[in-house]
């Protein structure tokens, strides 16, 4: 694993996808162990579409391009796919930041 959590990242999009045009922001709200590469992490990101995914270490070299860091974010507690919804939809990411 990363010595550091992924989780606060912010990525911009490579390619359309889920609904979001290329250039969209996404941030990590969390990390699992990568399924092809031992030690290293996949991430799930939100979008400002409210649409989530997993990316592996490859999928986040095709798709994505780190755009900083959001500190207030790094405290982000996953706890299911079902909060993740709820807090989009009660505005826990903030889409202005970008």
């Amino acid at each position: 694993m990363y010595n550091t959590s992924l989780i606060g990242a912010k990525y911009k999009l490579l390619r359309p996808m889920l609904g979001v045009p290329a250039g969209s922001i996404g941030y990590v709200f969390a990390e699992y162990p990568d399924f092809d590469v031992e030690n290293a992490s996949g991430v799930q990101i939100i979008l400002e579409n409210g649409e989530f995914d997993g990316f592996s270490v490859e999928e986040q070299n095709l798709y994505l391009e780190y755009a900083g860091y959001v500190p207030e974010y790094q405290t982000y507690d996953f706890k299911n796919v079902m909060e993740v919804s709820r807090d989009f939809r009660n505005g826990y990411w903030k889409w202005d930041m970008q």
